[in-house]
């Protein structure tokens, strides 16, 4: 049974918030009297992080990557500095062929591509729904083909499917398995080789001319990986085979199946795809090395930032600016300013394949980045803000790399909050609302900011990222004028300048873009200036300017109290009923029956896939939130540290714990 959100009357629906990525939940203290049902933030920003744990560490990992169907998993599983974003589903479609012999997940083996092409003849020019007769499993030369779902109409999602080719003639070298680290980069290398392969013959493209009664569908569909690295479950090797997922739109024309087109896309082309993508005989040895030994060298860096007294790393020699504000693809390299630390902030880390990096290290506590405007504060803060990932050659922040727990903060004006304790930062409003169990529909922006803080907190986040463009104002400052005309008893919001050095001794850190206002120089352990894109270390000069105006007026007024800890909590199984149909529509937005879940704002999102993932989460806590069930009254971090469990150790069969394919086509961040 799907969680059901409480039906917003404003018609907005759910929005999920920055962290966050809203369960419809009761959330209280486990053990605690029941709060009412709610689609709530449950933390997106740390929890499914940016980068599965097993990419995150260069420690051996001798079991697959869990076979998920096709989704991304990746986000800071801030909760252990490790990346969580793992979600599972339970949508497994059972075979309704004749009886025959099962393969795994349930497939039925109904024969050869022959025997397929031959099926297909047999339905041509029939109604729609005689596609049904193609699920199961077919045997060809060098490869199984399961068709795991078959869609139900011409409009409707894909049908799903996936090939299995044995590692005997996939002949993939041992060394690429050797570890967690390098499968992942692996499978993810072969994604992009097998969408390139399918794009290089037109493959994707759809057939037909539309219309009331014109032909439909017609393309296949595999996972579009951007220039992030991240655990996928579109391509799946293990010992015994590599496994590829996509998707089929099932042709048709005036309504009726199109044999011709599907026997030539799901015999003759599939057979090409296959081979070329999937074999290793087929790939650029060098090129899946080099993409290999990139994503190692980055997660080996990440694994030593915690040790070193670190939170970020910017290598020397990196290329920060995108090519526009559409694309994540890197500057040309003889237009940008390539990075350089300052003397006073380099440090060397070494890399299994680099070898030794210098770059600039920056270290936990409170560190605030300045500067004029369009002097790449923000270019920098959002390399940091993508470090939780792996990147692919040649992006130019290969070697950025950022604690695993390391979440993007920003006001979202307009999002809902459920049971949320934000009393550190709001107090005494004027209708005397309950802030230590705090409800809105419709947050303004410094109570989405503090919610989005405390949810974080709740989760595990080791680095907050701010930017102060995204940020609420009256949360983030109040000068003296302010101050003298609005005394602080009258004033309900404790401005985070008073909050972030308490936060710092709890052990989360604070990396802040800020260029209108000097007033956290006086809690900042390092100031960073950045001049037409080079960083200087402004440090020094910070201190001389913070003795001759004396302390922060908001220091003077709040004083910096001690963080009151986070009570946890808990999902009750109540808050589920009924079983909403799930969609997802694009990277920032998910459909739970009427209501509308709203992730646009979850800046550390890089993929519609990991959206799916998230989606799928949402079914999978669902089936454990039963009255009896593991979920019941069980604290969020329990909760995800279950997920990430039942992942791993499905990770140990060929199984998919969803079923079959599951529901992409081809990845996630999550508190």
């Amino acid at each position: 049974m799907l969680p059901v959100p409480k039906r917003d009357k404003s018609g907005k629906g759910a929005k999920g918030g920055a962290t966050g990525f809203a369960f419809k939940s009761l959330y209280g203290a486990p053990g605690t009297k029941p709060r009412e049902p709610a689609f709530d933030g449950l933390g997106l920003a740390g929890r499914m992080s940016l980068g599965h744990k097993s990419a995150q560490s260069a420690a051996p990992a001798p079991h697959p990557p869990p076979v998920l169907g096709e989704k991304s998993f990746s986000h800071h599983r801030s909760h252990h500095g490790a990346v969580v974003a793992k979600a599972l589903s339970v949508n497994s479609v059972q075979p309704t062929s004749p009886p025959g012999k099962r393969q795994a997940c349930g497939a039925v083996t109904r024969g050869s591509a022959d025997d397929l092409a031959f099926a297909l003849a047999g339905i041509d020019g029939k109604a729609y729904k005689a596609y049904e007769e193609l699920r199961g499993c077919w045997e060809f030369k060098n490869f199984r083909l399961f068709v795991d779902h078959v869609q139900a109409y011409p409009h409707g999602p894909p049908s799903r499917c996936r090939v299995q080719v044995a590692q005997s003639l996939a002949s993939i070298p041992s060394w690429l398995l050797a570890n967690g680290v390098r499968r992942a980069a692996l499978c993810d290398y072969l994604t992009r080789r097998l969408r390139e392969v399918v794009e290089a013959t037109g493959g994707n493209v759809k057939e037909g001319h539309g219309g009331p009664a014109g032909d439909r569908g017609g393309e296949i569909l595999v996972d579009v990986p951007g220039q992030n690295v991240v655990e996928r479950t579109s391509v799946v090797v293990n010992s015994s085979h590599v496994e590829a997922r996509f998707s089929v739109g099932l042709p048709a024309q005036a309504g009726a199946v199109v044999a011709e087109w599907t026997t030539r896309a799901l015999t003759k082309n599939l057979a090409v795809h296959v081979e070329r993508a999937l074999f290793f005989n087929h790939q650029d040895a060098s090129a899946v090395q080099r993409h290999v030994e990139t994503v190692e060298d980055a997660a080996a860096l990440r694994s030593q930032l915690d040790q070193m007294g670190l939170v970020a790393f910017v290598a020397n020699g990196s290329i920060l600016p995108r090519r526009s504000g559409a694309s994540d693809k890197p500057m040309d390299a003889q237009d940008a300013v390539r990075f350089v630390s300052p003397p006073s902030l380099e440090v060397t880390m070494n890399a299994p394949h680099k070898g030794k990096v210098k770059g600039m290290g920056i270290k936990k506590g409170v560190t605030v980045i300045v500067g004029g405007g369009f002097n790449g504060k923000t270019t920098l803060l959002k390399a940091i803000e993508m470090g939780v990932y792996n990147k692919v050659p040649g992006d130019g922040r290969e070697l950025i790399v950022t604690d695993a727990g390391a979440v993007k903060i920003r006001a979202e004006e307009g999002r809902r909050v459920q049971a949320v304790d934000i009393s550190p930062y709001v107090s005494k409003l004027p209708q005397g609302e309950d802030t230590t169990n705090f409800k809105t529909e419709d947050a303004s922006g410094s109570i989405s900011q503090s919610a989005n803080i405390q949810e974080a907190y709740e989760a595990g986040a080791s680095v907050l990222l701010l930017d102060e463009d995204t940020c609420a104002t009256n949360f983030m400052i109040r000068d003296e004028r302010m101050q003298a005309l609005i005394s602080k008893d009258k004033e309900p919001i404790t401005p985070f300048i008073a909050r972030i050095r308490t936060l710092a001794n709890n052990k989360l850190s604070t990396i802040l873009v800020t260029g209108g206002s000097g007033e956290y120089f006086n809690v900042a352990d390092r100031v960073i200036c950045m001049e037409s894109y080079c960083p200087k270390d402004v440090t020094e000069d910070v201190k001389r300017i913070n003795q001759l105006f004396g302390e922060s007026a908001v220091l003077k007024k709040w004083g910096s109290r001690a963080y009151p800890s986070v009570v946890p909590r808990g999902i009750l199984p109540t808050s589920y009923y009924n079983e909403p149909k799930t969609s997802v529509r694009g990277r920032g937005l998910v459909h739970f029956g009427e209501e509308s879940l709203d992730l646009s704002a979850v800046e550390q999102l890089v993929e519609v896939s990991q959206t799916r993932a998230i989606a799928e989460a949402v079914h999978y806590v669902q089936s454990g939130a039963t009255q009896h069930g593991p979920f019941n009254r069980r604290s969020l971090s329990y909760i995800l540290d279950h997920i990430e469990q039942d992942i791993d150790r499905q990770a140990h069969g060929a199984a998919d714990m969803m079923g079959v394919a599951g529901r992409l086509s081809v990845w996630l961040l999550l508190l």
